[in-house]
This record gives structure tokens, C-alpha cells and sequence, in this order.
């Protein structure tokens, strides 16, 4: 009754929206990870892409009906490539790589998401009829165009915007499969212009919409010792002249685009930095005047919005989990994504009913380059990820548990020597793991839980172990969660299990439970 109670009270506060009896929604729209978004409506239905760069499956999709409440509903992609950096093989990692800022599009009966890699070193193209059920098509060619924007005109000529600063545009074949030889021209020599001409991040994320006529271009920069900005080009043909302004200034939400509802409203979805959490997603109110579009109130971000109320993440966008399959069900929730390529061979829900088992396959140095890390996002404004863990059959050397995930990261595990087991605390708040306690284990079977707190930027994770579900102890230290640019992404929990003397063994994971405060 407890849990059932804590996961009531999430759906009712979670994300730092209201109650689900408010009439209002508030933002952000969504207290977690989810950056670079790229959006469209079909008919009263709007689909949502986003950004998970390293993580397997990629280029999530997400659906809602009002612009507040999301739900996942695929993955463009199960595997990016078939490499080493993506596969955590051979010493390689690809953090903070792996496919950056999607953009979708539906063209003629056709849903479009595309994404580039620097890790491949290509430009990805994924479609399909059916954006919720697949399958998707699959093709890629070179350059990987930079933050680019998939653009039909209504001539069905079809384009990609891309670049920083100096921002180019290439027309691409029809059926987006490559780029028409000799097409790439410079489209804006620089579009950092409209927020000064000093040092900073230059203008990148393109996004360009087409309304009533004429053609918006959204971007993002971030001026020398100001913040992010919106700015907003507007030219009559896509061809140019193109005319310059700062769209907003406020908070540092900024890096999205345009979206209408079907009652005729406008708003721009855009993100926020906010720490350890990730990149947080905003709506903001859009006026139009002057044939130019006006974000905000007053050139400020709104708290409210004339949306419905959040409803909550769980088990929209993270969502718990009890390992238990029905015949035609899923293996894993979408909720789930592997950190890099997972190896198939080596994890199940099978192999005992109602448990994740991983098992090891080979000998790891180090916890960021071992596979098989089962992740999901953290949660603000506070969230707590708990599991029940067998460990009867580590062997020497393993070490097993649940985590957070990023580079400065914490973990809470069992750690097997010489056929004695502790569970221990690791911290690698320096840049080193640091096993920071540890506590001797006589029973098979033990509680973990990590706790989070992202209020006003707090960024603050504690551990904890139980023998029995019910008390609990504190362990380690607590961490500090930096949002660091290495890994790129906020704090995910994860399960993991990986061998540093012998393959072989296997961990037991009875559940994960996750909610929010």
C-alpha cells in the first residue's frame, strides 16, 4: 500500500506540474531528458523526436494529444551501426556521440526522421507509413550534416538546412535516399548576426517551417557571457533575401520550433539546460504580428499554459518495471534503452520468469566501458529508482547493481571476492571510481535505491541498501550530478552487471521501481 501510494502522489506532482484535477498546464512540459525536439501535428495528433545519441534503441518517438501529456510510442532505430565505439568494443565508447538533433517530417503519406552521427560519419535517414508501429526504412549517405532540418517545399522539391554560423542548404533526391550533386550553397552567411557578432555558439539547430506562404528558419545561439537565445530568419523565397531577429531571450529556453494546434494557437517547443536532470522541454505562447512570430509574454517564458495539466512521466516516458512477460508482449518497455549496443546474447526476461538476468560475457575494467547497461531517465523535480537483486550466482570479480549514469557517476552494488560478498557504494565524483563503503553480505538477496533531487538545481543523488525492502541504510556519500558535456545527456538510473576476472556469471533483477516527489 505504501508504493502504491508514492506512485499516486508522482502522478499527481510529478515534473513540477500541478494536480491532475488543475486546469492548467505549467512548464517544463516535461522535467526530464528530452532535448533537441523536432515536432509535427497530424490531424489532432502531434509526434514528437528527440535526441539519445549513445543510447540502443535511438531516435525515440513520442505521441500526444494536447501538447502536455507524451507518451513513447517507438524508435526510429534499434542500432545506429554495427561498430566498436557503438558497441563498447575494443576499448571504444562513442558518449556524447552516436546520432544527434532529428528532424521529422510527413510527406505525402510518408513520416521522415532523420539524424546525423559523428560517429559514423553520416547523414540518417529512417521512414515509414506507420509512425507508431513501423517497421522504418533504413538509409544513410555522406556528409553528416550538422543539426540539420528535412524541409519539402511545395513544389516537392525537398532540402536539408544545415550547419553553425555559416549555415548551407543542399537539395536531396526525391525519395531523401542522397544529395543531388552540385546543389549545396551558403543560405546565411551568418545567422549568429541578429544576437551579436561576439564569441559564443553559433547559430545551429536549424529548424524551418513554412506558414502562410512564407519560410521561417528557428535557431539557437548562445552570446559570450549571455544566454541561449532564439533567433528567427524570414525570407519570401527560400532563396533569399533572409531578414534576421532575436526571438527570445529568457531563462535560456531556446533550440526548437513551430507547432499549431488545430483550433488555430501557436506555440514554439523549445528546451532549457537544467543541470544534472538533462535538458527540459518548454512550450511557449506564439502571437504572430507583422508576419513574424512573437514568443513568450512580454519577449518572457510563461509558467502557465492554456493546455490541460500534466498527467505525469510515469509510465509515459520512464516507467517501471516488474520483469514479468505475457505470450506477445514486448521484451522491454520502451522506457528501456541499452548504454551503446547491447549484446542480445547475454541478457533475458526469459531464463527466470519475472526477472531481468545479466549475464557476463567477458571481463571489464571499468563501469562505463561495460555492456549491458539497462537505462532509463531520471525525473525531476525528485525521483527515486529502486530494485530487488539476486546475487546467488555472481562468480569472483562481478560486480553488480543499479547506477547513475553519467560521467561523474554513482553506483550501489554487490561486489563478489573470493567468494565473499559486500555491497559497496562507488563514486566517481573526482573523475576516478572511488569505492567509497563497503558492507559485508552473507544473504543471496538485496535491496537497492538511488534517490534524486534536481529542486533548484540541488543535483544531489544518495544510495541506499536493504536486507528486507523495509529499512533502509544509507551508503557512500552523496553525489553531486554535473551535467558534464562527455556523456551529453542528463543522469539516467541503470541495472548493470559486468565481470572484471572471469565471464560467466549472472545477476538477477526481480524488479525496477521507479517514482517521483
Amino acid at each position: 500500500m505504501k508504493y502504491l501510494l508514492i506512485c499516486l502522489t508522482g502522478l499527481l506532482v510529478l515534473s513540477g506540474q500541478p494536480s491532475a484535477l488543475a486546469q492548467k498546464a505549467t512548464n517544463p512540459i516535461i522535467f526530464a531528458d528530452v532535448p533537441d525536439l523536432a515536432m509535427i501535428r497530424v490531424g489532432k495528433t502531434y509526434y514528437m523526436s528527440s535526441t539519445t545519441m549513445h543510447l540502443s534503441p535511438g531516435l525515440p518517438i513520442m505521441k500526444s494529444t494536447d501538447l502536455v501529456n507524451w507518451k513513447l510510442v517507438g524508435y526510429a532505430y534499434d542500432t545506429l551501426a554495427t561498430v566498436d565505439a557503438l558497441n563498447l568494443t575494443n576499448g571504444q565508447s562513442t558518449y556524447g556521440r552516436g546520432s544527434w538533433a532529428s528532424s521529422l517530417r510527413l510527406h505525402n503519406g510518408t513520416y521522415y526522421a532523420t539524424t546525423f552521427a559523428q560517429t559514423t560519419g553520416r547523414t540518417h535517414v529512417y521512414s515509414t507509413k506507420n509512425i507508431e508501429k513501423g517497421p522504418w526504412k533504413a538509409v544513410s549517405f555522406k556528409p553528416s550534416f550538422h543539426d540539420h532540418s528535412l524541409f519539402f517545399d511545395d513544389d516537392g522539391r525537398v532540402y536539408m538546412v544545415y550547419g553553425a554560423g555559416k549555415l548551407r542548404i543542399v537539395e536531396l533526391n526525391a525519395d531523401v535516399s542522397g544529395v543531388k550533386p552540385g546543389t549545396e550553397r551558403v543560405l546565411i552567411e551568418n545567422a549568429s548576426e541578429p544576437s551579436g557578432t561576439g564569441r559564443g555558439l553559433p547559430a545551429e539547430g536549424s529548424q524551418l517551417f513554412k506558414v502562410n506562404g512564407k519560410y521561417y528558419l528557428f535557431n539557437i545561439t548562445w552570446p559570450q557571457g549571455g544566454m541561449r537565445t532564439v533567433v528567427i530568419h524570414r525570407a519570401d523565397q527560400l532563396a533569399g533575401p533572409w531578414e534576421g531577429r532575436i526571438g527570445l531571450q529568457d531563462l535560456g529556453v531556446a533550440q526548437g520550433g513551430l507547432i499549431d494546434t488545430p483550433d488555430g494557437r501557436w506555440f514554439a517547443y523549445l528546451f532549457r539546460d537544467f543541470g544534472g536532470v538533462g535538458r527540459i522541454p518548454y512550450l511557449v505562447p506564439v502571437t504572430w504580428k507583422d508576419g513574424w512570430p512573437v514568443l513568450g509574454v512580454d519577449g518572457k517564458v510563461t509558467q502557465t499554459l492554456d493546455l490541460p495539466a500534466s498527467n505525469g512521466l510515469i509510465p509515459g516516458i520512464v516507467a517501471s518495471d516488474e520483469f514479468t512477460r505475457k505470450r506477445g508482449e514486448p521484451a522491454l518497455p520502451l522506457a528501456w534503452q541499452w548504454n551503446h549496443n547491447p549484446d542480445n546474447s547475454l541478457w533475458s526476461v526469459s531464463e527466470r520468469n519475472g526477472f531481468l538476468r545479466l549475464k557476463t560475457g567477458r571481463t571489464d575494467t571499468s563501469f562505463v566501458m561495460a555492456r549491458n547497461t539497462l537505462t532509463q531517465r531520471t525525473i525531476g523535480p525528485q525521483c527515486t529508482g529502486s530494485t530487488r537483486l539476486d546475487v546467488s550466482k555472481l562468480t569472483d570479480g562481478d560486480f553488480a547493481g543499479l547506477s547513475l549514469l553519467q560521467k561523474q557517476y554513482g553506483l550501489v552494488g554487490v561486489k563478489q571476492t573470493d567468494g565473499t560478498r559486500a555491497i559497496v557504494m562507488v563514486s566517481a565524483a573526482s573523475g576516478k571510481a572511488v569505492e567509497m563503503q563497503r558492507v559485508p553480505l552473507s544473504a543471496s538477496v538485496v535491496y537497492l535505491k538511488a534517490e534524486c533531487d534536481f529542486r533548484d538545481r540541488k543535483d544531489t543523488g544518495r544510495f541506499f541498501y536493504s536486507l528486507d525492502g523495509k529499512t533502509w541504510e544509507a551508503i557512500g556519500e552523496p553525489i553531486k550530478m554535473p551535467y558534464t558535456i562527455p556523456h551529453f545527456m542528463g543522469y539516467r538510473f541503470g541495472l548493470f552487471n559486468y565481470a572484471t576476472r572471469q565471464p560467466g556469471g549472472y545477476a538477477d533483477f526481480d524488479y525496477f521501481r521507479v517514482n517521483s516527489q
